[in-house]
């Protein structure tokens, strides 16, 4: 089973800690995961806050693949609407170039108004540019040349220089799994990310976008199996990992309401494409109870109890692999490093040695042949 580490680069330390020292110790979090044993880091890609200082996740990858040998270097995600197809196809092959094929890309379309607002797209365009992106830079990173014309974009016929290394085929993944976007994802070959897990018991396999695969590939075919993600407290006091872990994914989560302008009643009743999100939207009554409602679905405990959860996340969702989130919500380093460290030693080895029916590093040996 491969098991990697993924990072949000959330901050949510308050004004007094430095971004830059933040940033730096984040960074460093992620270079020793090779050391630990890790296959793969993440990082998320967030602009303008607190919620998330991963503002571009292709540069600090190939930063990190200077500084590794071994470890895969995932991006989870990649906003697409908000990227140059022709930049982004070369900052894509760039990585994997200088990673030597290490690269493993997650897309997704973006949701904060303030965001779009601040990189000056148009947010009404955005799933439009999401599919027609998408269309010329997986083929680019393919074959090495970008040429299409859609309703947004006419990009005339250019040859890529350097061009790729290799095959991107399964190493494509999906976070973005609503409305139009599983249509695009399912026709370019992506597998789904599961990003947030509910509570225990709560859980929905993907089955909707099996069937989205299966009504585009045709009866009887299936998408890659899904790489899982979530929120993760360690300590081998259960009571003391229960307690922070439900206090650091509450910080996430507030976090999250306000990048999202999940507080903003009428936000996105009348933002084509994101109509369906209004209902998401709360009022200032509902955020503290649905704050403490999902917090609870953070994955906490002492080494065993981290196991057993993940087992059962392995029997539902039937991933190719795991890459969980242990520094979040505004913790300090060296309680992020200890959760980093003890997650390593007790709980890695033996999530490693699980089965898995598919294997995203197999499918790195079969595009390396």
């Amino acid at each position: 089973m491969h098991i990697g580490l993924a990072s949000g680069f959330a901050h949510q330390r308050g004004r007094d800690y430095p971004d830059q020292q933040f940033v730096q110790e984040e960074v460093e979090n992620l270079v020793l995961a090779e050391e630990l044993g890790f296959d793969s880091v993440w990082i998320t890609e967030h602009h303008f806050s607190d919620y998330s200082m991963s503002n571009d996740p292709l540069q600090l990858l190939t930063y990190i693949a200077g500084r590794t040998k071994r470890i895969k270097l995932g991006t989870q995600v990649i906003i697409v609407p908000w990227h140059d197809p022709v930049r982004l196809a070369e900052k894509i092959i760039n990585l994997d170039i200088l990673s030597r094929g290490r690269a493993i890309l997650g897309f997704g379309n973006g949701l904060a108004p303030h965001e779009y607002q601040g990189l000056r797209i148009d947010q009404t365009k955005a799933r439009e540019l999401y599919s027609e992106i998408l269309d010329l830079v997986i083929p680019a990173i393919e074959t090495g040349v970008i040429e299409g014309k859609g309703q947004h974009i006419d990009q005339p016929r250019r040859e890529l220089r350097p061009g790729p290394l290799k095959s991107f085929e399964g190493r494509k993944f999906c976070g973005s799994l609503s409305g139009s976007s599983m249509y695009t994802a399912a026709r370019l070959g992506f597998g789904n990310m599961v990003l947030m897990l509910p509570q225990r018991g709560q859980e929905t396999p993907p089955d909707l976008y099996k069937g989205i695969w299966a009504e585009v590939h045709g009866d009887g075919s299936v998408p890659p199996p899904p790489m899982v993600g979530g929120n993760y407290y360690i300590d081998e006091n259960a009571d003391y990992a229960l307690e922070q872990g439900h206090k650091y994914l509450a910080n996430t989560m507030r976090a999250a309401i306000r990048n999202y302008s999940l507080d903003k009643p009428g936000t996105f009743a009348a933002m084509k494409g994101y109509e369906s999100y209004e209902k998401m939207v709360l009022q200032p009554e509902a955020i503290d109870p649905y704050v403490e409602n999902f917090a609870k679905g953070v994955v906490a405990g002492t080494p065993q109890m981290i196991l057993d959860r993940m087992w059962e996340l392995k029997e539902i969702y039937q991933p190719q692999g795991f890459f969980p989130h242990v520094h979040f919500g505004g913790m300090p380093q060296a309680e992020a490093r200890k959760n980093i460290e003890l997650f390593a030693r007790t709980v890695l080895p033996e999530v490693k040695s699980w089965q898995a029916e598919a294997s995203i590093d197999d499918r790195f040996l079969e595009a390396a042949e």
